[in-house]
């Protein structure tokens, strides 16, 4: 297993570097300059020639980019062109906002997603199993911008229930904190409850056929044994695998959410970044993401050895 997990752990390096080059080579040749951004309408040529001198963009793009390698494996993500701060602090301050979002995303997708799937499983072609299947299908075709504010609508205008945007760290209280989250949690997490659930009823009625399933019933064992000990068990690796690839899509939803519930995470940190070309912020946080992306999925093939040794080898 240590073998196994330290060769998986030697193919990031390689994928890491084609991403930081990736990366840079975007940025750099999209059209913009940050330095005129900076500037401002009014500022003259010689003056944003000035700004682009003071950070470094007026040299080779070759030369650019190998000082960025270098800083960054000493750990330093350089400093924000518009805010002149360390890009790892920003990062530290919005990262609490966005790991708690992902957190009570997930644990709420997959606590409600694995038994709606295995209910709709065992009740398969009846009412419960078509319900459910029908709200997989309105999870998948409504925009997650769409749900948000529906929700706000409902839930904090109508009701009141919830704060309509905000964020409290947990710090100032445990409720303050999880009532500001139950709304963003929900709306983020519909299309992953609906992907979950779909893919472990599709599992279970797959492994529902063979025959360790028909030896455990022939001995006698109840059918929530059968379920839970033997069909789910042995569904688990594809469950696994929409599980991780659920938690590595969080990056893109966690932008929408954060924007449209006013959370200051990394998500509405990216999309600042994008508009105001911050080159240095916008590498950072796609090397954080991407780096996070191998990790889930080193996670997730170290998990498919739990469930069936056979793949290690």
């Amino acid at each position: 297993m240590l073998a196994y997990i330290a060769r998986r752990l030697f193919y990031t390096v390689p994928v890491m570097g084609f991403v930081a080059v990736i990366v840079f080579a975007i940025l750099r040749l999209t059209p913009g300059d940050p330095a005129a951004i900076i500037a401002g309408d009014e500022a003259t040529p010689a003056h944003v020639e000035q700004i682009r001198q003071s950070m470094g963009l007026d040299r080779p793009i070759y030369v650019q980019f190998f000082v960025w390698v270098a800083r960054v494996m000493r750990g330093d993500l350089g400093v924000s062109l518009l805010s002149g701060a360390p890009v790892r602090e920003m990062i530290a301050d919005r990262f609490g906002p966005s790991l708690a979002l992902g957190i009570a995303t997930i644990i709420l997708a997959v606590s409600v997603a694995i038994p709606l799937g295995t209910m709709a499983a065992r009740k398969q072609g009846k009412l419960l199993d078509r319900a459910i299947m029908a709200f997989s299908v309105f999870g998948f075709s409504v925009p997650g911008f769409v749900i948000s504010y529906l929700l706000i609508y409902v839930f904090a205008v109508e009701l009141g229930w919830f704060p309509v945007q905000g964020y409290k760290p947990l710090s100032d209280g445990f409720w303050p904190f999880a009532q500001r989250l139950v709304l963003p949690t929900m709306a983020l997490s519909a299309v992953y409850i609906a992907l979950i659930s779909r893919i472990t009823r599709s599992s279970i009625i797959e492994v529902m056929g063979e025959d360790y399933i028909r030896t455990a019933r022939a001995k006698g064992a109840n059918e929530i044994v059968v379920l839970m000990r033997h069909a789910l068990r042995n569904a688990a690796v594809p469950i696994v695998t929409i599980i991780g690839i659920g938690i590595a899509s969080l990056i893109s939803g966690v932008v929408v959410t954060e924007s449209v519930f006013n959370l200051p995470g990394l998500g509405r940190l990216i999309v600042e970044a994008v508009l105001a070309r911050d080159y240095p912020v916008i590498q950072g946080l796609i090397l954080l993401f991407s780096f996070t992306y191998i990790l889930i999925n080193l996670s997730i093939d170290v998990l498919y050895t739990v469930f069936d040794p056979r793949i290690r080898y």
